[in-house]
């Protein structure tokens, strides 16, 4: 029995974490960036996002099947979470939509992640056990996927800190370059000027 549970939770999570996507992009102001799975029917896919910078951190988001009708959306979103199953073979596609900026860039991140339709090959029976992997499998997706974006963010808050560090750091010595270049001015103009007095 218990070999049983072990090589269903190895065929589960094999089948579950197949295809796992972690991705970062920019969305350009007045742009929509698009991406594409092909799905067998019954194949269940979960789309996570969160917008990492950029404007109110905010982003159009869709999910559509292969005749684009629309299956999930989220308006002026900074993060959120889809789940679709597939009703047919194709390609389905999910876009994040930056129409509403007039200046600003968004990034995202983003994971995709397919969950292949295992009662399509031979398995049909309905496990409470393995009802219960899967649904565990999930939980452990999102919470890679929070993971990856608190990764994202620390990156880029890092390279920010080390920005703001090497522009004080070239500021100051800009402003010690000038103040020596000021008393030099100073002393050599006063030297001139008490010189033609002492001349007078």
């Amino acid at each position: 029995m218990f070999s049983r549970h072990v090589f269903l939770l190895l065929v589960a999570i094999t089948f579950l974490l197949k295809l796992a996507v972690a991705l970062n992009i920019d969305v350009p102001a007045h742009q929509n960036e698009c991406f594409y799975e092909e799905l067998e029917e019954g194949d269940k896919m979960t789309l996570t996002f969160e917008v990492g910078e950029g404007g109110n951190l905010d982003i159009d988001v869709w999910l559509s099947n292969p005749q684009d009708a629309i299956l999930a959306s989220s308006s002026r979103e900074s993060k959120g979470a889809f789940s679709i199953k597939a009703d047919k073979e194709g390609r389905y596609t999910y876009c994040f939509s930056n129409k509403m900026s007039a200046v600003t860039a968004k990034s995202v991140n983003f994971n995709a992640h397919v969950m292949e339709n295992t009662d399509a090959k031979g398995d049909t029976v309905e496990d409470p056990l393995k009802k219960e992997i899967e649904e565990l499998a999930e939980s452990i997706l999102a919470v890679k996927a929070e993971q990856e974006y608190i990764v994202s963010r620390e990156k880029k808050h890092r390279d920010t800190a080390e920005s703001t560090n090497s522009r004080v750091k070239w500021w100051s010595v800009s402003q010690l370059i000038l103040l020596v270049v000021v008393c030099l001015w100073q002393v050599h103009y006063l030297k001139h000027f008490f010189e033609g007095k002492s001349t007078v």
